[in-house]
């Protein structure tokens, strides 16, 4: 047997062990440090053979009038502790997603089709959030001084409230920590309705965050669909802002149902992100950059360069070197060390991406790799290249959400951010030159929250993360977290006897 052979009869069992509990009380919900089960259940099941997971209680409206309540009542007492004290309740939840970090990995490979290669890191990734905002919660409330001759202005700021976080199935346990660590570290309480695909993993952050201190209430979980759950919690007047990872259409529904509640919205939605190779460019740097960011994850990802732009001049070598490699990435079981890509998530899913396919090949592009079916069990995809295409085609206008990548040549600056530009969305950009002057011009024009240079995606917790147009409202990441989830007060004090318009006088 090989290592590889080894490493996945090992992850299986073990994850066997930590299913057992699941299959045999199901997922529950819950609600003020108590499981609440459903009146009606609902089904996980895994990608990768389509074998059930466990079964998962069905939230309700009711089920979210409870969870509010709870995050209504426990609110108070939260907000009014001590920044050092919720410092400490989060780095002890750290510490045990830390210790907890291989149970849940497994679990999310299973529930997603994530290789293992990327999800083995993120627990950790998901400890880490919740370590930096720690650290910043006792100065989360700290304001500015802004004097005038006449005035001195001071301004404070303050938890918004309970607030409802609605998250992903692509890596659903890091974006949770991602969204729930600064509500926690501002002073918020919290209502999390999961993708009703991948509920595994949330449940596993719910049990840390009650074994970690976490009053009760603090931290609520909710699973169900979007028209049920999500759309009460959207609705719910008891809910001051609502926290969104998903599809931009989805974000649309859900500010329309928050509009007579006037929530504040937070919204972390799609991309069609370019990745812009200019002849000048490292193209062995560039051409693993293109690769990782749109074949990691399975493509499964808001930030993954799914549109490739070349620059004529050297287009067709690096076609060449981009198909040969492409062709050679590793299709396996997530739990699978040697994996580069698993299964996609879902059959609905599945059945969206192989559509593309047949968009593309009808719309004229060339199918250069993959595009079929991988095996008779399970949602496997062969990564797929189509080259040839023109920027006008739905394959380079619209969100895939895959291991679907379409190339696009262009001649020069003007015509690369033409198309760099001409989509609904504007998440993150990225630019391949040598040319600094360039690189400074491009990244200036580019529509986009995010651009990297010479690097693909690498995130820095402090910095930023967010995008324009279509795809979101808002940004997350160190201070610009905190100002979603907390309210600013200005209050002015006179510093003498100023001068006052008298009327009536």
């Amino acid at each position: 047997m090989t290592a590889s052979a080894t490493a996945l009869a090992t992850h299986l069992a073990t994850l066997d062990r930590h299913l057992a509990r699941f299959r045999d009380n199901g997922i529950l919900n819950l609600i003020a440090g108590q499981d609440v089960a459903g009146a009606e259940w609902f089904e996980t099941r895994s990608p990768v053979d389509e074998s059930l997971i466990a079964k998962v209680a069905l939230g309700d409206a009711a089920t979210i009038d409870a969870a509010a309540k709870a995050a209504k009542d426990a609110f108070p007492a939260w907000a009014a502790m001590e920044g050092a004290k919720r410092k400490a309740i989060l780095h002890r939840i750290a510490d045990l997603i830390e210790e907890r970090a291989e149970e849940i990995a497994l679990c999310e490979c299973w529930d997603t089709g994530q290789a293992w290669r990327f999800m083995s890191k993120a627990a950790l990734r998901g400890a880490e959030n919740f370590r930096f905002f720690a650290d910043l919660a006792p100065s989360a409330r700290d304001g500015q001084a802004l004097p005038t001759k006449d005035h001195m202005n001071v301004t404070s700021r303050k938890p918004i409230g309970p607030v409802g976080v609605i998250t992903p199935w692509n890596t659903p346990f890091m974006l949770s920590t991602w969204k729930i660590a600064p509500a926690l570290a501002a002073g918020c309480t919290v209502v999390h309705k999961p993708a009703e695909f991948s509920p595994l993993t949330a449940r596993l952050l719910s049990e840390i965050c009650r074994d970690a201190g976490l009053p009760d209430g603090v931290l609520n979980l909710v699973n169900g669909m979007g028209e049920g759950a999500g759309r009460a919690l959207t609705e719910h007047p008891d809910i001051k802002a609502i926290a969104f990872v998903g599809e931009s259409r989805t974000g649309s529904m859900i500010m329309r149902q928050g509009s007579e509640t006037l929530k504040r919205v937070h919204f972390e939605l799609g991309g069609k992100n370019p990745c812009i190779v200019f002849a000048d460019a490292d193209l062995d740097r560039a051409l693993d950059a293109a690769i990782f960011m749109i074949y990691s994850l399975n493509g499964e990802r808001c930030t993954s360069s799914s549109r490739l732009l070349v620059q004529d001049s050297i287009a067709d070598t690096f076609h060449a070197k981009l198909i040969d490699r492409v062709n050679s990435l590793k299709v396996g079981h997530p739990l699978d060390p040697a994996t580069e890509i698993g299964p996609l998530i879902h059959q609905t899913h599945f059945d969206k991406v192989a559509g593309y396919v047949e968009i593309g090949k009808q719309d004229g592009a060339t199918l250069a790799v993959g595009g079929t079916r991988q095996g008779d069990a399970g949602w496997f995809i062969r990564p797929t290249l189509f080259t040839d295409a023109t920027p006008e085609m739905r394959i380079a206008q619209e969100e895939v959400f895959g291991p679907f990548l379409t190339s696009i040549r262009f001649a020069d600056e003007a015509e690369a951010l033409k198309i760099a530009n001409g989509v609904a969305y504007g998440l993150t950009g990225y630019v391949w030159t040598n040319d600094l002057t360039r690189a400074l011009r491009i990244s200036d024009g580019l529509e986009a929250g995010m651009v990297w240079v010479n690097s693909e995606n690498v995130r820095h917790l402090p910095t930023p993360f967010g995008g324009v147009k279509a795809s979101g409202i808002g940004r997350d990441g160190g201070d610009w977290s905190f100002e979603f989830y907390m309210e600013t007060k200005n209050t002015a004090f006179a510093l003498g006897a100023h001068t006052i318009p008298r009327l009536g006088a």
